[in-house]
């Protein structure tokens, strides 16, 4: 049998994508309360996504997020990592501006513990890329572009998206 070298790098990404979903899983977490949601897509969903994109900077003007949009098309996959909004009820925190998590929850305010742990399952994940040798570029826009196609749940209300590519030269620098 030959394997073309095409192929072992979509399998490789998949697999990729998969450990980078086990450390994001297992990533410390205030608490010990996983708020997050982790969606890997290719295929028809990745080239909706880079279209959300394009079309957010088309309305928005802003340039980034279209640039983005064409790295999503030359990704082979993209990890989704999002988080819902629900305070930890931690005493005498009051980090979120409020006076307690009552209060937040009232205020519907953000916990910031609940970034804070998306942003450490990410730190968590993309490593697992770069020790891999996976080219990856972790974008609030792919998270954006996730959020308005209804990607997560509706609990949701933060995400990123991080594109992979395994290719001769990484099409998320000289952008």
């Amino acid at each position: 049998m030959i394997i073309k070298s095409e192929q072992a790098q979509i399998e490789a990404v998949k697999t990729i994508a998969q450990l980078m979903v086990a450390a994001a899983r297992t990533a410390p977490k205030a608490n010990a309360l996983d708020r997050l949601e982790i969606l890997i897509i290719e295929g028809k969903e990745k080239d909706i996504l880079a279209d959300e994109m394009k079309r957010i900077s088309k309305e928005t003007g802003v340039e980034f997020i279209g640039r983005d949009g064409y790295n999503v098309d030359d990704a082979l996959l993209v990890v989704l990592f999002g988080t819902r909004i629900e305070p930890i009820d931690c005493p005498n925190c009051g980090f979120c501006g409020h006076e307690n998590c009552g209060e937040n929850r009232k205020n519907k305010g953000i916990c910031v513990f609940n970034p804070g742990d998306l942003g450490i399952a990410i730190g968590s994940a993309i490593s697992i890329a770069a020790n891999h040798r996976c080219d990856n570029r972790v974008m609030f826009s792919a998270g954006k572009a996730a959020l308005n196609l209804g990607y997560f749940h509706p609990d949701v209300k933060i995400a990123y998206g991080v594109p992979l590519s395994i290719s001769g030269k990484s099409p998320f620098v000289d952008r």
